[in-house]
């Protein structure tokens, strides 16, 4: 009988620490659907939200550079409850922003509780599962279920109302706030060892025993996190410009499909093996970009909602795939430090693609951006599925 099925302060480790994931990520692709609302509403140039998102991004990066494995140390528990204690002042602060000082400020406190939240979340999953298996579905279920809620809910409340959607934010720190004093009730699933100070000084490490599977993973990484970034920094404006979408619950809608697929295939494909998921990632990754990239040529609706549901299928499998065949690879008390590694990598793709696409488009236009951003998407992953067809053993 397992640990878990033992003890059920472990299952209850386990819930929380699932759903504490997904309503994080809730309040990563919120705000997309608010960004023209807001750009309108406080005259922001478009460069402005560029910023904004430019310094999630960074401050995220800087907080998981510096306490990435910092719950390695002290253990996961004050980690996470300070973590999720930060992200509600965030929503708080969002919630009043009325300008773009307010706006950035909000951003960054967001960025700074998530990159406290992410590793040392991702960690705890993989401490509290039954089997690696598990963790590994529920690490990638439970933040794409995220995005998509977060993009979705958000897109219905604008569309019925402007002023009742900002509620959207309160909403979210008292459960995040709630978050906070429920993880002090589950157990404590990592020892504390000497070192936390060491371990706060900024660096990326990969532990030894994972790297060879870590460097094969990279290209396809990047190639779904880059997806993801371009759909939920520049979503809005391509189906409002491109295919003229102008309803606030259809961009949601659309935006949310992507995330809501890879939800959807993770768990569909949560028996197959970890090397399966991430060569059905790369595969499907790379098929629906280039779709996609038809799709805003001819233009055609249909045609991009199928893309979207073909690229969403891989953005979830392939990071399943990556987390299955990396948590095994190393020790409990070296967790937190993987999983820092991993989402730098991440957000980096995250973001600062992203960034110069927000830039490059006041310069050659949003069309012309997104073209050249979905080429470079879709070559990433298919070399990701070529690494994985010829490394039949490590990947």
């Amino acid at each position: 009988m397992s640990a878990l099925q033992e003890s059920p302060r472990r299952r209850y480790g386990f819930g929380v620490a699932g759903v504490a994931v997904a309503l994080m990520m809730i309040a990563g692709s919120a705000p997309s659907p608010f960004y023209p609302l807001l750009a309108q509403r406080l005259s922001l140039a478009p460069i402005v939200i560029t910023v904004v998102f430019a310094v999630y991004a960074v401050v995220l990066l800087a907080a998981l550079l510096v306490t990435g494995s910092l719950s390695d140390h002290i253990g996961r528990r004050p980690v996470i409850a300070v973590g999720f204690a930060v992200l509600a002042v965030s929503m708080v602060l969002f919630w009043g922003a009325d300008s773009a000082a307010a706006l950035i400020l909000a951003r960054a406190v967001q960025g700074l509780a998530t990159g406290l939240l992410i590793s040392a979340l991702s960690a705890a999953v993989t401490d509290f599962a039954p089997a690696a298996p598990l963790g590994a579905t529920v690490n990638s279920v439970a933040p794409t279920s995220g995005l998509a809620i977060g993009a979705i809910l958000a897109g219905a409340l604008l569309q019925g109302s402007e002023d009742g959607a900002i509620a959207l934010f309160p909403a979210l720190a008292i459960a995040y706030a709630l978050l906070a004093v429920a993880v002090l009730f589950a157990p404590e699933s990592s020892p504390r060892h000497e070192g936390w100070a060491r371990a706060m000084r900024p660096r990326v490490a990969v532990p030894p025993s994972a790297r060879r599977l870590f460097a094969s993973g990279v290209p396809l990484v990047i190639a779904g996190w880059a997806t993801g970034g371009l759909f939920f920094s520049l979503g809005p404006s391509i189906l409002r410009a491109d295919l003229g979408v102008t309803s606030h619950a259809a961009q949601g809608a659309i935006i949310g499909l992507l995330a809501l697929m890879g939800a959807a295939t993770a768990f569909a494909l949560r028996a197959q093996p970890s090397r399966t998921a991430a060569l059905h990632g790369a595969t499907a990754l790379a098929a629906g970009t280039v779709l996609s990239l038809v799709a805003l040529s001819i233009p055609s609706l249909p045609v991009y909602i199928l893309a979207v549901a073909i690229t969403g299928s891989g953005f979830g499998s392939a990071f399943m795939g990556v987390v299955g065949l990396l948590a095994p690879a190393v020790a409990a008390h070296e967790r937190a430090e993987l999983f820092a590694a991993l989402y730098t990598v991440s957000y980096l793709a995250f973001s600062v693609p992203a960034v110069l696409a927000g830039a490059l488009q006041g310069v050659v236009g949003l069309h012309a951006t997104v073209m050249g951003y979905g080429a470079l998407v879709a070559l990433a992953a298919a070399l990701a599925a070529v690494l994985r067809l010829r490394r039949p053993v490590v990947a």
